[in-house]
């Protein structure tokens, strides 16, 4: 009776396959099925059935490829965890690698699986070449980082340099990649390897998060008390961006560096008193929002926003240092804040407002009343002498 039972439910499954061979939970069902009974055999043959009916329908879109990979993945750890063969675990991982056509795609996920599963069998000699295979034939961010990681838990430091080396020449562009590399030196106590990597990315001429990697590097130079150091590379950075958060940052690490500020030509502070560094300590970073404030007025006179906010930074810096702060510098050079609203239209119909802010600053005002007032004088002298 058990036996007709499994049978007919063998055959249900068949027939459903042959209806909806592109329903893969039917299959998944049936796979099921077969696990239940215990019957190994039976399992590895849906499996099989499965990969041949689909492999020849395959689309060169990555996209189409999803699903046949989660099969193999599938096919892969009941191998491993439920027949606990690792020899056709291993014959798995190898067919799916083969069939995938990695000049126009490929699957990380496979890829580390296969690396993870040898290391689990401690056959770290198989993991490395598999990550090495991947590296060159299909290289990508996942499987750099995984390499890097298992050598660094193995001790392996020149492994991990000849990785990351080979990480950037693929991706030169790749800030964080940059980082990791200077952070992981850094980790190791490497200050002068940590700088020549900063150094050696910040000449790169396209970098696709610049900001976060010049971040990193002031940072660092921070970290060693090299303030000078940080100085210049904020100068560096000026250069490259004039964004008003760059600008901020700047005055910020001027105004606020502790005390104790490295001499690099006597090896120790001078003996200014406290009250008079931190004196020097603002007007220097005045100094750089003043450049700030300049900068866009002169180059960039639509950025009235930046420029107010730049200005509201400066007051904030300015209550911060209590007596030695001086608020009423900033508070005329603050701009008039008008909000205003325009129509969003949409072939001419006005349908919603939008609500913005502008900005009016005093030496913009001030401007058009002085031409006038200069004509009006002007005007003076001539009718007082017509000659």
């Amino acid at each position: 009776m058990r036996n007709k039972c499994i049978n007919h439910a063998r055959n249900v499954w068949e027939r459903a396959i042959r209806l909806l061979p592109m329903t893969d939970q039917l299959w998944y069902k049936y796979i099921h099925l077969e696990e239940k009974l215990g019957n190994v055999a039976g399992v590895r043959q849906i499996f099989e059935r499965w990969i041949d009916w689909m492999t020849p329908d395959l689309a060169e879109e990555k996209r189409y490829w999803q699903r046949y990979i989660c099969f193999w993945i599938n096919y892969a750890l009941y191998e491993e965890l439920d027949a606990q063969d690792m020899d056709r675990t291993r014959e798995v991982y190898m067919k799916c690698l083969k069939l995938i056509p990695h000049k126009r795609f490929s699957f990380a996920k496979i890829w580390l699986m296969a690396a993870q599963f040898e290391i689990r069998q401690k056959n770290l000699t198989a993991a490395r070449k598999i990550l090495g295979n991947a590296i060159g034939v299909a290289p990508k961010d996942k499987i750099f980082k995984k390499y890097i990681e298992i050598e660094f838990q193995l001790g392996n430091m020149d492994r991990c340099r000849t990785l990351y080396a080979k990480y950037l020449d693929w991706a030169p562009e790749n800030c964080c990649a940059w980082i990791k590399f200077a952070k992981f030196d850094m980790s190791l106590g490497e200050t002068e390897r940590t700088r020549a990597i900063f150094e050696l990315a910040t000449k790169q001429l396209h970098l696709d998060k610049p900001e976060l990697l010049w971040k990193a590097y002031i940072d660092f130079e921070i970290s060693e008390r090299k303030f000078a150091n940080a100085g210049a590379l904020y100068e560096k950075l000026l250069i490259r961006s004039t964004h008003y958060k760059v600008w901020e940052s700047y005055a910020n690490f001027e105004a606020f560096t502790p005390i104790e500020k490295e001499d690099e030509n006597h090896g120790e502070e001078g003996s200014g008193n406290l009250l008079e560094q931190k004196k020097q300590r603002l007007d220097k970073a005045r100094e750089i929002l003043e450049r700030a404030l300049k900068h866009y007025r002169e180059n960039a006179p639509e950025l009235k926003e930046e420029r107010a906010l730049l200005l509201e930074e400066w007051l904030s810096m300015e209550s911060e240092f209590g007596s030695i702060g001086d608020t009423s510098l900033v508070q005329k050079k603050l701009p008039k804040k008008l909000k205003k609203r325009k129509e969003i239209s949409s072939d001419g119909d006005p349908t919603a407002y939008e609500e913005y802010y502008e900005y009016t600053f005093s030496e913009e005002t001030s401007e058009p009343y002085l031409k006038i007032l200069e004509a009006a004088h002007k005007w003076k002298r001539q009718k007082a002498d017509p000659s």
